[in-house]
């Protein structure tokens, strides 16, 4: 049985999502694209058809399943349409640019009485995060104590601005070290460098473990996310993500890429594998909506302690049982 997917915005992710789908993915055919540039999408569009409305695209009886990579202000209604219609959906992260707005999903969701979203949190099928994952419950390190994480990009975009670099890029650690601690976060600190890059974020988990996380959006080296898991007797952590080394003009060592999708290609394509099976046989994978209203909360009480200098009490309200 073939999957019939459409896909709502092309840019970087959207592009990336797409190929995917179309090179790498068994059991799928994309039937229909939508993206504010017509003539981006007359490129891309191949035999799909072109919609130029995301909801006309959700709506029709030609499209199965949605995945959703416009621009993050467009998510939330675009994933409160998919609920409606019935229609699973892979929405890439933020869910939402508030947390209010993400808390209305969850509840359409919710009344709704089934998972059918599944926010783009590729960091979950990264092989090394995995790895990590899989050492720690196995026992391999004893009790968790600390997690420190490092986001390095190579230079912000030109649309990051305010608090983006919690909001859009310190999302991906608030949602990767609930997964990997299995904990809550509680509370968070913000230290701030002069002109506010690079930042140190600490936090604290219900169980009281430490998660330190330093973001730094204009490293020029290179686009770096490393982690490493302590233990009581041990630590996990991720080797350099290169599979070769090379030796050439004085120098030893590999490259760094430019940024995230060729870091962490092998997650979205794990990903997306993961997301059309668990549209074949109804078991949800990856991050739920709950999973996103959290990462959006707790970014934007973080933004709080950011501006205040304080530190910042965290609060979710209590997990629907869907998402238990």
């Amino acid at each position: 049985m073939t999957l019939s997917v459409g896909v709502i915005g092309l840019g970087v992710m959207g592009a990336e999502h797409l190929r995917l789908l179309r090179e790498e993915t068994a059991g799928v055919q994309v039937t229909a694209i939508c993206d504010v540039d017509p003539d981006r999408a007359a490129r891309l569009a191949d035999d799909a058809s072109f919609l130029a409305d995301p909801m006309a695209l959700i709506a029709s009886d030609k499209v199965e399943a949605v995945v959703i990579a416009s621009p993050d202000a467009t998510h939330a209604g675009l994933a409160l349409a998919c609920l409606a219609a019935g229609k699973h959906a892979l929405c890439e992260k933020p869910l939402a640019t508030s947390a209010a707005e993400a808390l209305k999903v969850v509840d359409a969701e919710v009344a709704l009485g089934r998972r059918l979203l599944q926010i783009g949190y590729m960091r979950r099928f990264d092989p090394a995060y995995v790895e990590m994952k899989r050492m720690a419950e196995e026992g391999g390190i004893g009790s968790r104590v600390l997690l420190h994480n490092i986001h390095r990009n190579a230079a912000a975009p030109d649309w990051f601005t305010g608090p983006m670099a919690v909001t859009n890029s310190f999302v991906h650690e608030i949602d990767i070290s609930r997964w990997l601690l299995g904990s809550d976060l509680v509370s968070a600190i913000v230290h701030s460098a002069p002109g506010g890059d690079p930042l140190l974020i600490t936090m604290e988990t219900d169980k009281g473990e430490i998660v330190s996380t330093e973001v730094f959006m204009n490293a020029h080296y290179g686009y770096h996310v490393h982690a490493q898991l302590v233990g009581r007797t041990g630590t996990v952590q991720m080797a350099q993500p290169s599979a070769t080394l090379t030796n050439s003009g004085l120098h030893h060592g590999h490259l760094w890429p430019v940024n995230w999708v060729p870091r962490f290609r092998d997650a979205y394509r794990v990903q997306i594998t993961a997301w059309v099976k668990s549209v074949a046989t109804g078991s949800p994978a990856g991050a739920s909506a709950w999973d996103g209203y959290v990462a959006t909360a707790v970014a934007e009480q973080v933004v709080t302690a950011l501006e205040t200098g304080t530190k910042a009490k965290l609060f979710l309200g209590a997990r629907p049982a869907l998402y238990a």
